[in-house]
């Protein structure tokens, strides 16, 4: 005789702090499973609060609501179970990453994550203690093993549930974003099932969270290493998985393969996904940026509109003597493709009140970087006047390859809420554009071919001051990801070690400009904010 259990990976979108909104979201997937005749729902890791809470989790008037959110869940476990994960605090002020099994009223079984990662963006040990026990809880005649995120990656968790008697690995997570990462957890999970024999139901979080970007794309591997079941990236959704029980094994039955994203689609969603999320669960009404008639500001409107909708995307166009007419015609063109609210702002006038201003101070000196920065200093003024006065957050435009070499202005181009480019390396928004324009040409085609210019003085362009965005961007990989030394760096790559040498000392020196950046999607395996942390003064070379 054979039987069944029906299960869904629960991969919901939580926001941070927000239980009442997250326990909606929970309870009503598990009213939603019910009516199609699902028998258990997993959740992700510390779904109740979203994750990171970061230093909320010191709260102490968190934990109450925690336990009257599990309370309502609980109730709501008539006819079905769930896992659920979220963190605890007991009573001598320790603070736990939990996960719960719960079904007809009854926490069934608890188990406190045993690894605590603190590398990259996490920081765990901060906040928590580790569990050393396993926890198996038996449901329709199934035991399972339940594991949290950095659990599985290692090996010990997995094989201890297997010797308390675990039958399937059910593992709650919360894992950002970047290129490669699905692959890597596929991996992960084979060498696991490799190891233990057991079959793996994978569930994670979706949704943009400040700088991260959670890509779902939940899973479920069977004791064979093969994807049975794989949910779609980017997206909430309620994805079913089926163990067959027959009498001397446990089979994960074939079900829903959602297409997955290649690689330029992967980022353009993961960048959509993390502006739509900042710029709503922030509040904003919408979202403006300057439109210079270059590639950056171009990509960044398209990510805004497809993100939000033309009628919450407003471009402003600001020229100056030196802007190109070609770049004042491609804007507006562009502004009309996308069907934004459109303005323009020429800057002159301002720019001579500010001449005349500093007429004295300035007296005797050479024009230099200080006018070029001036232009860009108005341009920033007004987009925060107009977002003052509108309630739209400014998006800055600028990409990581500037980023890494500050080639921007503070309180000029910098300005905004969010940067959705700033992970984003200039040879990868000349991809994310051509990429765009298959679907519409958005963009205009003057705009991807031009020689990149700050046009901030007669006929510049950024080579003036950059190696080439190619040879620029493999620098940066080299020393920001990869921690590669400049004379290795310069062997891998045959380029002059002197030039190599030049880009990482402008990098060093932008530290303290990036530390007043405004925070953007997290894309690469390593990017610019709490991900690496170097020092601003430091005397360290090599």
């Amino acid at each position: 005789m054979t039987e069944t259990v029906t299960l869904a990976m629960g991969q919901i979108n939580p926001r941070v702090g927000d239980l009442p909104a997250n326990l909606a979201q929970i309870i009503q997937q598990l009213e939603l499973a019910k009516a199609r005749g699902i028998e258990l729902v997993i959740f992700p890791e510390m779904c109740l609060t979203g994750y990171p809470p970061e230093d909320i989790l010191f709260r102490e008037g968190l934990y109450p609501q925690i336990e009257a959110a599990l309370n309502q869940i609980a109730q709501a476990t008539h006819g079905i179970a769930c896992v659920i994960g979220y963190p605890m605090m007991d009573g001598l002020g320790e603070r736990f990453n939990m996960a719960a099994f719960i079904s007809e009223g009854q926490i069934l079984g608890s188990y406190i994550k045993q690894y605590l990662p603190n590398y990259s963006v996490f920081d765990e040990p901060r906040y928590f203690k580790s569990g050393n026990q396993a926890c198996v809880v038996e449901f329709k005649g199934v035991r399972f093993g339940l594991l949290i995120c950095e659990d599985i990656w290692k090996i010990s968790p997995a094989a201890q549930a297997k010797e308390a008697g675990a039958q399937v690995l059910l593992t709650l997570n919360a894992s950002p974003f970047f290129q490669e990462k699905h692959q890597d957890r596929i991996r992960t999970l084979q060498h696991r099932v490799q190891e233990t024999g057991l079959p793996i139901v994978y569930v994670n979080q979706v949704g943009g969270q400040d700088e991260l970007v959670f890509d779902g794309g939940s899973f479920a591997i069977s004791a064979d290493g093969d994807v049975c079941v794989q949910a779609p990236e980017f997206v909430s959704a309620l994805t079913e998985v089926v163990l067959l029980k027959q009498a001397q094994s446990l089979v994960l039955l074939p079900g829903r393969q959602a297409e997955l994203y290649d690689e330029e689609a992967r980022i353009y969603q993961a960048l959509l996904c993390g502006v739509r999320d900042y710029v709503t669960k922030n509040r904003f009404s919408g979202v403006l940026l300057g439109l210079s008639g270059g590639i950056d500001s171009a990509l960044t409107l398209a990510l805004a509109v497809d993100a939000l909708g033309a009628d919450k995307v407003e471009a402003v166009m600001m020229p100056f003597r030196y802007t190109a007419a070609i770049s004042i015609e491609d804007a507006q063109q562009q502004a009309q493709n996308l069907g934004v609210a459109y303005q323009s702002i020429p800057i002159e006038p301002l720019y001579q009140s500010f001449e005349t201003a500093l007429e004295s101070t300035l007296a005797g000196t050479q024009v230099d970087i200080t006018e070029e920065n001036l232009q860009a200093r108005i341009r920033g003024t007004l987009l925060m006047a107009i977002s003052n006065k509108t309630g739209k957050m400014v998006l800055a435009t600028s990409n990581k390859s500037e980023v890494a070499v500050g080639y921007s202005t503070l309180y000029g181009d910098m300005v905004g809420g969010f940067a959705p480019l700033k992970d984003v390396p200039k040879t990868w928004v000349y991809r994310l554009a051509h990429y765009r324009n298959q679907a519409s040409q958005v963009i205009p085609l003057r705009v991807i071919e031009r020689a990149p210019s700050a046009e901030l003085r007669p006929d510049q362009t950024d080579q003036d001051s950059l190696p080439d965005y190619a040879v620029l961007d493999a620098i940066i990989e080299c020393y920001v990801q990869q921690d590669l030394s400049p004379m290795i760096i310069a062997e891998k790559l045959a380029i002059d070690e002197n030039e190599v040498r030049r880009v990482i000392g402008l990098i060093d020196r932008s530290e303290y400009k990036r530390r007043q950046a405004a925070p953007g999607v997290k894309i690469s395996a390593r990017a610019f904010g709490r991900d690496r942390r170097y020092p601003i003064t430091s005397g360290y070379h090599e």
